[in-house]
């Protein structure tokens, strides 16, 4: 019972029944039956393949567990790297699949819905003319936010580009003074005058919502020299996005990090497109997790469309640079539904590539269906959490919509002369 339990965990953390036959097969050549892989999950994962399990683990810095090494399998086989700080990384064990409790599926769910609804809204009076400006949606990449909140504590630093909404409410920021900020009304989170790319909640150590691509990677990385100078055991989230991946600043930033040993964690979030280009033809090496090696930085590829793939990737990388160690690059491959932002129509990629997305990866509905097929909630009980939260976003909305516009008063509070 142990291993079957075992195995349905390493099935689900790699993706489930479908997206792990397409693994093994491009791994292997051998196609599989989606329902023969799927029912792993009750018999056990037969020996002959969990060599390439075990690589697919290790791959995207999953914990490997023992009755997955048979007789005279090594670890270290699986390693393809040059960084001995990579090895290390790897043969710690701070991240494990039976962790992935009931509860925290519900909390996925929750945040995750609570976000895309939250959105969704944005959209809608964006389309409206109330909200002016840019405005940048995280729709599709819900699960990274989520995920790595759940690894993280509320005493580390976050900061992060102009997609910034999401990272706000998962910090525990009030949906409400965000609606405010959109709509530049004297509630909002920089009182109306920041708007959708300029969001600051120090009380929340979110630092930012930066309108310049790429200029939060330096400060973030003096928010880590701050946590270490004062002796904390603190640490700094620092996200971009693969638009941002390859500017000087942020090798600047890797080589300051590293001589340094700063306690930080960088978080790539690599939706495919910046702005509108494809990072096939923006970046040299497609593999954002390995661009700090030179900087003997160790890196993950870590599935972005699952929360728990993401909190798990980012416990042991918060383990790992709070023991000490300087830090770590996670590369979150995950996807955005929207334009880059409101005023991108997307022409760069075609309907039938979002929605195959759409179908196959969102992570929205990849634990709503965990969550229905295990038995922890029926439909009746999801459609009433999405109802819940349908309405509490509404509500909010509508607040911010009659608050009171921010006034001239405003104009010269929160600058330095």
């Amino acid at each position: 019972m142990e291993q079957n339990i075992i195995s349905g965990n390493v099935i689900d953390v790699l993706g489930g029944g479908r997206k792990l036959a397409k693994l093994l097969k491009s791994n292997t050549g051998i196609v599989l039956n989606e329902k023969t892989v799927y029912s792993w999950k009750q018999q056990g994962v037969p020996d002959k393949w969990k060599p390439v399990l075990v690589k697919l683990l290790v791959k995207n810095g999953f914990e490997v567990p023992k009755s997955f090494l048979l007789p005279g399998m090594d670890i270290a086989n699986f390693q393809i790297t040059n960084s001995k700080n990579i090895e290390s990384l790897y043969s710690t064990k701070d991240s494990n699949l039976e962790e992935i409790s009931p509860l925290l599926l519900k909390e996925f769910y929750y945040e995750m819905l609570l976000l895309r609804r939250f959105e969704e809204k944005v959209g809608q009076m964006y389309g409206l003319g109330l909200i002016g400006g840019f405005c940048h949606l995280y729709i599709g990449q819900e699960a990274v936010s989520v995920g790595m909140e759940k690894a993280i504590k509320k005493q580390d630093a976050v900061i992060t580009g102009y997609r910034c909404h999401a990272h706000l409410i998962s910090r525990g920021t009030d949906p409400y003074v965000i609606f405010s900020e959109l709509l530049g009304k004297n509630d909002g989170i920089s009182s109306g005058k920041g708007g959708s790319m300029h969001m600051f909640d120090p009380k929340n150590n979110f630092w930012g919502g930066h309108g310049i691509v790429g200029a939060q990677v330096p400060i973030g990385i003096g928010l880590a020299f701050s946590l270490k100078y004062k002796n904390t055991n603190n640490l700094s989230v620092t996200y971009f996005g693969d638009g941002a991946a390859n500017q000087g600043q942020v090798y600047e930033s890797y080589n300051m990090a590293s001589l340094w040993k700063l306690p930080v964690i960088f978080c790539i979030e690599n939706n495919q497109y910046g702005m509108g280009t494809s990072i096939k033809k923006a970046s040299a090496g497609n593999d954002l997790s390995k661009h700090g090696e030179s900087f003997d930085i160790p890196g993950i590829a870590v599935d972005g469309m699952n929360p728990v793939s993401v909190y798990l990737a980012a416990k042991k990388a918060a383990n790992w640079v709070r023991s000490g160690n300087g830090p770590i690059i996670l590369e979150m491959k995950t996807y955005r539904y929207r334009g880059h932002s409101m005023s991108d129509p997307a022409k760069y990629r075609t309907r039938e590539e979002v929605q195959r997305m759409r179908d196959e990866k969102d992570p929205i509905e990849s634990i709503r269906n965990k969550l229905l097929n295990e038995n922890i909630y029926n439909e009746e009980e999801v459609n009433k959490i999405d109802k819940t939260i349908r309405q509490e976003i509404s509500d909010k909305a509508d607040k911010a919509i009659n608050a009171d516009v921010s006034n001239l008063d405003n104009i010269h509070t929160h600058v330095l002369l």
